[in-house]
């Protein structure tokens, strides 16, 4: 068995020693700053130690059934931890979401966290739309895991469609109690993690019935379980759903209604309220229920970003250390990440790595922002922002599904190995596709907000910040500033965005004109709409970045500011010939100008390449978060490959059974 060598892989070593920045000064502004660098490593170095959250066997070779009881036992001692690393360090927020759904979390727990759904959705659905007197029955047991919730919206033949939802509410007012019920199978409730095995209360979105009349989807909160023995309460059908092709450990589930009896007080009120003989309270505002998926949305941006930083880490890194395929046949076989073809694969998706993590700080402040004119019963952005959550989640999650792929075949044959974590990553990357919204439905919710603020930009009424852009557009009658730097690539995303818009409102607008109606043009231009509102996604992140890079050179070292703006001309140039045709459709580019398009590529790509593996290490991952062969700090990758195969349970014995059982007669018998 070879060794395990400690000492750094000498081409690693020769990576890092000729990176002409300071990497502690990356990791630090990645990091948010110095102070918050060392806390996130004092958080990390306090769970990693821990021997109880190491996993002797791999994920991998575990059952469905020991996954998930491997993972329930490591997410309560997580807890446990965290609640101390809290009175020990006053360590606030920052460790939850480390824990619950950021790298660290994913790191302890690759398939996934049973108990995420209870601090993500169920703890802050209660904060956001429980009154006063509903949060304080039920915001300090389950902060205290005293009661373990989940969220249970999407149904069997429902899911991003909620207004279609099945399950039903009907108010008694003879007993002031709800009556919940699933009157079909496709009205089950299908996928809400933890909800298999684990919680024993969840948030059930249901039509809420009353005085014979539906009044639409609210929220009420419903036993499932008995607290003392968890068996399934009277009317209540639940279980597990089955394996998926990832995040087998948050354990989802299905749950039915059977004449279950909840009281009135159970039904989340802050906003619409039922009174006691049955008369409906409409909230101010309907959107106002829609803050607890908006919350997800934008953590689901953060964790893309997460997820694009250790592909882009396993695979740079790896890329380092491969030799192969000789580009001068008289000279040894070079590093893979000499091959330009190899530096397309990685460098531009370690370029959006950062550009989606700047993307997602800023929807993070914008969140935190709308929260508290919300409070104040300011709505006026309230719709900007369901637009952004909506469409950057799209966008950054299906670029990310792509990433996550590309460079794992940026890592040939081994990259397909379960020890890369590349499998892993992938099937929690994709999943975010689909969860909380799927992607396509996502756009065409944009594209609504978009149309309005088009018409809106048509009447020359003032457009909130993300959309102020189009009010320019509509001024130009030719887009004339191309030469190829970041701002005139994205001004030009801009006005190629701005007129996809027109594009599709017009053609909107054209069909309803022949007496469809709105819905029903809105199907027909909903490929319009939804390349209109993929385009605007784009120009944000185009513009936010940037915007964000350029105040951050004013913080950091020159040579720190030169690298940082090198990723952002990468990330704004490979963007171009991504939409290429779009730019060719509304722009005047001449040859020369994608000549010199390509030239500048090419000399990016140069000009990143001494330092690429030095960038990655500013991500400050480490191993056991990589929990990759292929991506390990020191470089060893051939040594840790071999020893992961010996763990598995096929090289436990030298003869396995099925040899004397069947191979042996099949190869006696003289076929």
């Amino acid at each position: 068995m070879p060794e395990n060598k400690s000492k750094i892989n000498p081409d690693l070593l020769r990576e890092r020693l000729k990176c002409d920045f300071n990497i502690e000064e990356l990791a630090a502004w990645w990091n948010g700053g110095y102070k918050k660098l060392e806390e996130k490593r004092l958080r990390e170095n306090f769970f990693l130690s821990d021997f109880e959250l190491q996993d002797d066997v791999p994920v991998s070779y575990m059952s469905h059934k020991e996954l998930y009881e491997h993972s329930v036992k490591k997410s309560l001692k997580m807890v446990t931890k965290l609640k101390e690393l809290q009175s020990k360090y006053n360590d606030g927020i920052d460790s939850y979401m480390a824990l619950l759904g950021g790298l660290l979390g994913s790191g302890l727990l690759k398939q996934g966290n049973p108990l995420s759904v209870h601090y993500v959705m169920f703890l802050p659905t209660i904060m956001g739309q429980g009154t006063f007197e509903q949060q304080s029955k039920w915001l300090t047991r389950a902060w205290n895991c005293s009661i373990i919730g989940t969220y249970a919206q999407t149904e069997l033949g429902h899911g991003t469609f909620i207004r279609g939802l099945e399950t039903r509410a009907d108010y008694d007012p003879k007993t002031k109690e709800f009556v919940l019920n699933s009157p079909t199978l496709t009205s089950y409730k299908w996928w809400p993690g933890g909800l298999g095995h684990t919680a024993n209360y969840a948030i059930v979105v249901a039509q809420l019935y009353t005085k014979g009349k539906c009044h639409g989807i609210q929220p009420f909160i419903v036993q499932l379980r008995d607290e003392e023995t968890h068996m399934p309460m009277p009317g209540i059908k639940i279980g597990e759903i089955g394996a998926k092709l990832g995040m087998n450990g948050v354990n989802n589930g299905y749950l039915g209604f059977e004449n279950v009896r909840i009281p009135r007080t159970n039904m989340l009120m802050k906003n619409a309220q039922v009174l006691e003989d049955g008369t409906f309270v409409e909230p101010s505002t309907s959107v106002l229920t829609y803050g607890t998926m908006m919350f997800v949305r934008v953590v689901i941006v953060r964790d893309t970003a997460s997820n694009l930083a250790k592909c882009s880490t396993i695979a740079t890194r790896y890329s380092a250390i491969r030799r192969q395929s000789p580009i001068n046949p008289n000279k040894p076989e070079p590093q893979v990440i000499d091959h330009f073809t190899q530096q397309l694969k990685l460098f531009p998706y370690i370029a959006k790595t950062i550009a989606f993590k700047l993307s997602a700080d800023y929807i993070w402040n914008m969140y935190n922002n709308v929260s508290a004119e919300l409070e104040k019963g300011n709505l006026e952005r309230l719709p900007e922002l369901h637009a952004l959550s909506c469409c950057l989640k799209a966008v950054c999650t299906s670029d990310a599904s792509t990433g996550v792929e590309v460079l794992r075949m940026a890592c040939g044959g081994h990259g397909y190995l379960n020890c890369s974590n590349f499998p892993i990553i992938y099937g929690n990357t994709t999943a975010a596709c689909t969860y909380e919204g799927e992607n396509t439905v996502m756009l065409l919710q944009t594209s609504r907000f978009l149309m309005k603020a088009w018409e809106q930009a048509l009447k020359q009424v003032k457009l909130t910040p993300t959309v102020a852009y189009l009010a320019d557009a509509i001024k130009l009658k030719k887009f004339a500033t191309w030469d190829g730097t970041v701002p005139s690539i994205v001004e030009a995303f801009r006005y190629v965005a701005a007129n996809k818009i027109r594009v599709a409102y017009e053609h909107l607008e054209a069909r309803k004109a022949t007496g469809l109606s709105h819905e029903e043009a809105s199907n027909m231009t909903g490929i319009e709409l939804t390349q209109a509102a993929d385009l605007h996604c784009r120009a944000f992140i185009l513009s936010s970045a940037w915007s964000e890079i350029q105040e951050a050179v004013k913080n950091v070292s020159p040579a720190l500011g030169k690298v940082l703006i090198q990723l952002m001309e990468l990330y704004a140039v490979d963007s171009c010939f991504n939409r290429l045709g779009d730019l060719l459709r509304f722009i005047d580019i001449k040859e020369d100008d994608l000549q010199n398009l390509q030239k500048k590529l090419e000399d990016l790509l140069h000009k990143i390449r001494p330092n690429a593996v030095g960038i990655v290490d500013g991500f400050d991952l480490p191993d056991i978060v990589l929990g990759s062969a292929l991506g390990c700090y020191d470089g060893n990758v051939y040594d840790r490959i071999f020893e992961e195969a010996q763990k598995s349970p096929l090289n436990q014995e030298p003869v396995n059974k099925s040899f004397h059982l069947y191979l042996k007669p099949f190869m006696k018998s003289n076929l």
